[in-house]
């Protein structure tokens, strides 16, 4: 035992694999209490809001602590940011007319194309081909830019009495120091559809997802394992009958079968154990024949044949003198069932027949919003791609566990 354990400690595939697992289970614990609350909690009022740092407008506005700090690029920066991608496509088209060559025009590059402006453009030009529309987008484009290259205080008003008096400004160089701001949010990777923190929601899934896992591995192996022992050893009328459950399961895909039982219980009713109890009872077929299989070959071994003469009852001769020989690749099993249940509940979710969608957060369920609400249209990956490469990051070390375990206890594949 203590020689299989080493060997196992030194296979490089199980390790990393390991660590993997164990790195993601440490977080589902350790990040709840970093950042605590309802993973589900709607705290963005919008959808899909990008990641980064959000700080309180309000609370930055009537912060007292300012300090006055002149960058010289800080004006470009500022132009860059609020020149929209229309009023640069409404520049271009003026400039166009005005007869200038489109290769001499970058809309990406704002300096540029503000000099270039300021040179060419006279709005006492009329061109024949340009709309009315267009032509008063052009003035209003011409207007902001005036109004962004004029570095005015910002006033602000209080009223009194319904009068407005002035009770500060905001000058171009003011900051505040983003420790000092009463309320700042960091969401490292932004909101989902219902302005919900993605980041805390995926953690929240994932420990969700691997529960589903779990308990459908459990199911399925079980229930796949003693099947399997009493068909191998028992054989004639008893292998016949479980030969025939399986074979007939085995000709029905599981996973359409998944897909019936799931649509067949209410929505209300699929909760998180009741998914993973489904999934785990329509997955045991390829253990039942693979563990029958092993049994088949060690039924007739010496040692079988003694504990019968000897007397012992079935089930110590299953668990006892046959099991122990089999656990290795119970084992391996266990693992596969884990992986096949995350991925099952995923595409379940994706269907929208997962668990309910109101009380836990699951990978698959995150995925199934993230796409009926087009975040892959409108461009939002943060609240599709980072599930995506978690399930595949969970897999893959599931796989490679077992994939270092299968080397360890099967000597053709060592090196």
């Amino acid at each position: 035992m203590k020689n299989t354990l080493r060997q196992i400690a030194h296979s490089p595939k199980f390790m990393i694999g390991f660590c993997m697992i164990l790195l993601m289970v440490l977080s589902v614990f350790i990040y709840p209490l970093i950042v605590p609350g309802n993973p589900l909690e709607m705290i963005g009022l919008g959808t899909f809001f990008r990641p980064g740092t959000y700080v309180s407008v309000y609370d930055s506005v009537s912060t007292d602590k300012r300090y006055v700090i002149k960058l010289s690029d800080a004006a470009e920066k500022r132009l860059a940011s609020k020149l929209a991608p229309e009023d640069r496509e409404v520049m271009k088209t003026w400039l166009l007319a005005f007869g200038l060559p489109e290769e001499s025009i970058d809309l990406e590059n704002t300096e540029e194309l503000l000099q270039l402006w300021r040179n060419t453009y006279d709005p006492e030009l009329r061109f024949d081909n340009m709309t009315t529309a267009v032509r008063k987008h052009v003035q209003r484009t011409d207007a902001k830019l005036d109004s962004l290259l004029t570095d005015t205080d910002i006033i602000i008003a209080s009223e009194t009495d319904g009068t407005l008096t002035q009770s500060g400004a905001v000058g171009a160089n003011d900051y505040v120091n983003v420790s000092e701001i009463a309320n700042v949010r960091v969401l490292p990777l932004g909101t989902d559809n219902f302005g919900r923190d993605v980041l805390k929601e995926m953690i929240s899934a994932l420990g969700t997802s691997l529960l589903i896992g779990l308990i459908a591995g459990t199911i399925a192996t079980v229930f796949g394992l003693a099947l399997g022992l009493l068909a191998g050893y028992v054989g004639g009328i008893v292998d016949d009958i479980i030969m025939f459950v399986t074979n007939l399961f085995t000709v029905i895909p599981s996973f359409v079968l998944l897909i019936l039982i799931s649509f067949s219980i209410s929505q209300t009713q699929r909760g998180t154990v009741t998914v993973a109890v489904v999934i785990g009872l329509t997955s045991w077929v390829w253990t039942t024949r693979s563990v029958r299989a092993q049994v088949v070959s060690l039924r007739n071994r010496d040692h079988v044949n003694l504990s019968k003469l000897s007397g012992h009852s079935l089930p110590r001769i299953l668990v006892a003198d046959i099991l122990p020989y089999i656990a290795s690749y119970v084992i391996m099993a266990f693992i596969l069932q884990i992986s096949s249940g995350i991925l099952a509940e995923a595409q379940l979710s994706m269907l929208g027949l997962g668990p309910r969608t109101t009380t836990t957060p699951t990978l698959g369920l995150m995925m199934y919003w993230a796409m009926l609400y087009t975040a892959h249209i409108n461009g939002a990956w943060w609240a599709y791609f980072p599930i995506v490469v978690l399930i595949a990051c969970v897999s893959f070390s599931l796989n490679l566990m077992n994939t270092g375990l299968d080397q360890v206890f099967n000597p053709q594949l060592r090196g």
